[in-house]
């Protein structure tokens, strides 16, 4: 197999599960500080582009970008990494819960859902079970008809 063909086959592979934790790593740790993908980029040198596909796990990230990029969110690179440095079963825990905060919307809703009080949250979140069909709200609804 020549070059060429490897690169085929590594761009049809799914990214890494480390790659996305360490991206969305960086990725709350950009918004958190309030930075947009372009300010990030241009602290690094690089285009937004990049960023995203950092941020996506798309490519990875090799160790002197990851220090630069820690360096731009005033952070240390074991604090991008730190998800990534748990037992097993906190690690796939921590994972699962980085890759659902790659969802548009997500990091927005949850900063929405924290400022609720927690009679509302409580209230969205049966509103929430319902709307998915979660089968303890389709249980409560047949309680009720």
């Amino acid at each position: 197999m020549d070059g060429s063909e490897q690169v085929v086959e590594r761009s049809s592979k799914a990214p890494d599960p480390m790659d996305v934790a360490l991206g969305a790593a960086v990725r709350i740790r950009r918004r958190t500080l309030g930075l947009s993908q372009e300010a990030l980029a241009e602290q690094c040198g690089i285009s937004f582009q990049q960023i995203q596909k950092y941020e996506n796990g798309a490519n990875r990230i090799s160790f002197s970008r990851l220090v630069q990029i820690a360096r731009a969110l005033k952070c240390r690179v074991v604090d991008l990494m730190d998800v990534l440095d748990t037992p097993d079963r906190e690690t796939a825990a921590d994972l699962d819960l980085l890759s659902r905060m790659r969802t548009p919307g997500a990091i927005e809703l949850l900063a929405a859902f924290e400022q609720l009080t927690p009679e509302s949250r409580t209230a969205l979140v049966a509103l929430l079970r319902t709307l998915t069909g979660h089968p303890e709200a389709v249980r409560r609804l047949r309680e009720l008809a």
